[in-house]
């Protein structure tokens, strides 16, 4: 078989060139020239656009009508881990709600390097190993040995407080039905599942798979789109859900074409600090599930735990009667978090005070001061605002705009706020406080876990006369 055409394609204006050069010369553009995989025409005839005339296949073409809806996939793939559960999408199927991955999917998972994605991977394939008769992980940068070395840290095997037999078992169920495959070759891979029809296939990472109809390295921007189309097309022909581990640049986005993002069903992002205790896992594309959900997971000593009750963990450190703190409800999604947020207000030294914010955007911090400084009389001019979200976590929404508001405002006057109360509520410009979503959801965590008094708008109706009401201004 004769090897395939390529080019170098424009991505701008679609100008082919022989060779790669640095600049378009059509349109100018610097970079835009990707090899691409070019078909040679048949010697059919044209159609009345003056394209090639290519007749449609019967099987091309499905009458609504005449799909099965009985051999539609109901019931989703679990993985086993809760929360990964959550991200990858809900959905009622006869009469019960479960969480996972769709039969057929294509799941891209990226995030910093070190931040644990091939140990939640891992993690998921011990757990799936049970319900899944083949499991194929493709080992583009990793060996077997090393791969096996992770899975006995997990499993803990070489911990003697593990139970032995236990790890045994996994070990045994895992020796079954865990294939490995030490390529790189995408032609091979999908050789592979085609013959073998794997349950599940796990690809790390995207950046190490090539395909010899291109020149191009591995990692460059053809060689990426062209593995993943065509390991989306196996998925999709065979049904067989495929993990994908995307690397990612130094600005944080995923390495290669934005149209490797359009490719494939879903794109997941791990993230967190380093050095702290939480892993986020968010959905930035899900076809098939919310964007909104976030799973949250805490960095143990072999691998990823499930945290269950993560405001548990933001509050576990919490001083009482401690000055400049309070407590916020927000929503991940479907999930209310109660948060601490610290601020610490101090004169300035400087002729321009600083608004340093940790987990909170800057803008807001810079606006929230203005507001408390113009409706509540508090001279916040000639002072530094340092504020934190505590645990690390970062928030988007602004129903936390009023707990800030009351945390500057004790820390300026050095006085605490009342136990077992939580401040709930958006901050406009003028010092009203307006209205969130899902109150009533964010006030039945509150009372769950032990917090009375919930403040809010219909406490007081603005900034002003809630702090008169705290004695606070």
């Amino acid at each position: 078989m004769a090897k395939p055409t390529t080019a170098y394609v424009c991505q701008q204006c679609g100008e082919n060139s022989p060779k790669w050069m640095g600049q378009c010369p059509n349109c100018g553009q610097w970079n835009t020239l990707v090899e691409t995989v070019i078909e040679k025409p048949g010697k059919a005839g044209k159609n009345s656009l003056g394209g090639q005339q290519k007749p449609v296949g019967s099987d091309a073409v499905v009458q609504f009508g005449d799909v099965d809806q009985k051999a539609l996939p109901q019931d989703r793939i679990t993985t086993g881990i809760g929360e990964f559960d959550r991200v990858l999408g809900m959905t009622t199927a006869k009469g019960k709600r479960t969480g996972g991955m769709v039969p057929g999917a294509v799941i891209l998972i990226g995030g910093e390097p070190g931040i644990g994605k091939s140990t939640l991977l891992t993690q998921m394939v011990i757990e799936m190993a049970e319900q899944c008769p083949q499991i194929l992980y493709v080992a583009g940068e990793e060996s077997p040995s090393q791969i096996t070395l992770r899975i006995n840290r997990i499993i803990g095997f070489e911990d003697e407080k593990k139970d032995k037999k236990k790890a045994q078992d996994k070990l045994k169920i895992l020796s079954s039905r865990l294939k490995f495959l030490t390529t790189t070759d995408v032609d091979q891979v999908i050789t592979y599942i085609e013959q073998q029809k794997p349950s599940i296939v796990i690809v790390d990472s995207i950046q190490s798979i090539t395909t010899d109809d291109l020149a191009g390295a591995a990692g460059s921007v053809g060689q990426l789109r062209e593995g993943a189309d065509r390991l989306t097309q196996i998925a999709k022909r065979y049904h067989i859900p495929i993990f994908l581990v995307g690397h990612v640049t130094k600005e944080g986005e995923i390495a290669g074409p934005k149209v490797l993002e359009h490719i494939v069903d879903a794109v997941l992002e791990l993230s967190g600090e380093r050095t702290g205790q939480l892993r986020l896992l968010r959905a930035i594309k899900n076809r098939f599930g919310a964007t909104d959900e976030v799973g949250i997971f805490q960095v143990n000593d072999v691998g990823l735990s499930e945290v269950i009750n993560p405001s548990q963990i933001f509050l576990a450190e919490q001083g009482q009667h401690a000055v400049g703190s309070a407590i916020a409800c927000v929503m991940e999604g479907t999930r209310p978090l109660l948060i601490e947020v610290q601020a610490l207000v101090v004169e300035s030294q400087l002729a321009m005070p600083r608004r340093v914010g940790r987990g909170v955007q800057l803008s807001r911090l810079q606006v929230l001061a203005a507001v408390l400084q113009k409706h509540a009389r508090l001279p916040l001019g000639s002072t530094d605002i340092f504020v934190n979200i505590a645990g690390g976590f970062t928030v988007q929404e602004p129903a936390i705009d009023l707990a800030l508001c009351v945390a500057i405002a004790s820390s300026y006057k050095n006085v605490s706020l009342p136990d077992k109360s939580v401040f709930i509520g958006e901050v406009g410009l003028l010092g009203e406080i307006r209205q969130v979503s899902y109150a009533d959801r964010r006030i039945k965590e509150c009372q769950r876990l032990g917090y009375t008094s919930i403040l809010s708008k219909q406490t007081a109706g603005t900034v002003a006369a809630l702090l008169k009401q705290l004695r606070l201004s």
